[in-house]
């Protein structure tokens, strides 16, 4: 059994992995929906699911109680799914000159959560009132970034001692459709920003992994020039042409696969979807990782399915 670790890291660098990567994860709200089942069949697949919770004390993080909660920048949280992530829906700063006197948190704990650059102007300034915000390019815009800019250099510099090689980061760029500032914004205001954060990893010798949710193909050579050496990208918001036309041989990924097909495939699709996916990016110097969500809409005969093609394909040798 290969350390999956090893294996990424060697895809991210073209170093020949002996196998593709795979990632294999299960959301909180599907342990406690399959309970027992789910863990039956996991244990039938110990080399891709490697961490089985106890049923008893299933680890949830804290944004994914049932309730509410504030965070350190005032933004509110609410959640009606145990087990399933949380949702901003009070933003502290609804207007532009609130900008100007919002304060740095002070806290140096080391978290860097999902959305912690671009979705964090959107968490404190509420979806609308930030589009407007580039749409109008705004002296409040630059000065908004340019504190969480400022934020996110303190966690860095405090995780980095205590990180691996690999430091991750999430944060989703793009809408089903495209991006919502569109590129030429996103290039503008957002390029500097991820740059000065990634360089802070870079100049220690570490990698960069960003999770992105979105059709964000546009800009993937961008965030090669941020200093990203993988990104995960999906599967469906991006589409396997485009994957292959602007990554395949030049920027690796670790494919997130199709999300919005697993509830609702046969097996027999799920394991030609993988296998496709396999085909066209496959590369034997690497490049290419496999990730897997699952949630507690996708049926225990396709989590099964899913496990059984990713089993089959990860030697593929083309």
């Amino acid at each position: 059994m290969y350390n999956q670790g090893e294996l990424l890291l060697k895809a991210m660098t073209y170093d020949h992995p002996e196998e593709i990567p795979v990632s294999f994860g299960m959301l909180p709200a599907a342990w406690m929906k399959y309970g027992e089942d789910l863990v039956k069949l996991a244990k039938d697949y110990p080399d891709i699911i490697t961490n089985i919770p106890d049923l008893n004390n299933i680890p949830v993080p804290d944004s994914y109680h049932v309730g509410s909660f504030t965070d350190e920048w005032g933004c509110r949280w609410e959640n009606v799914e145990e087990g399933m992530e949380s949702i901003v829906t009070g933003h502290p700063v609804p207007n532009r000159e609130d900008i100007l006197t919002l304060k740095i948190p002070e806290n140096r704990d080391g978290r860097i959560p999902h959305g912690f650059m671009y979705l964090r102007l959107l968490d404190l300034r509420g979806f609308e009132e930030a589009m407007i915000d580039f749409a109008e390019e705004c002296d409040e815009l630059q000065i908004l970034i340019d504190k969480v800019v400022e934020y996110n250099c303190r966690q860095i510099e405090a995780i980095l001692p205590k990180a691996g090689k690999i430091v991750f980061f999430g944060d989703d760029l793009g809408m089903q459709k495209g991006l919502a500032i569109g590129p030429e914004k996103w290039r503008k205001y957002m390029k500097p920003a991820f740059t000065k954060l990634y360089s802070l990893v870079k100049a220690t010798g570490r990698y960069v992994y960003m999770h992105t949710d979105g059709m964000i193909y546009e800009i993937m050579p961008d965030l090669q020039e941020c200093g990203v050496d993988m990104i995960n990208p999906q599967f469906r918001a991006n589409g396997l042409d485009n994957l292959v036309r602007v990554c395949k041989g030049k920027i690796p990924i670790n494919l997130d696969l199709d999300r919005q097909l697993f509830p609702f495939a046969t097996p027999s699709q799920l394991d030609d979807h993988v296998r496709e996916a396999v085909e066209a990016m496959y590369l034997p110097e690497g490049g290419f990782g496999l990730n897997i969500e699952i949630g507690m809409d996708v049926p225990l005969d396709n989590v099964a399915a899913l496990l059984e093609a990713v089993r089959k394909y990860r030697g593929y040798k083309g």
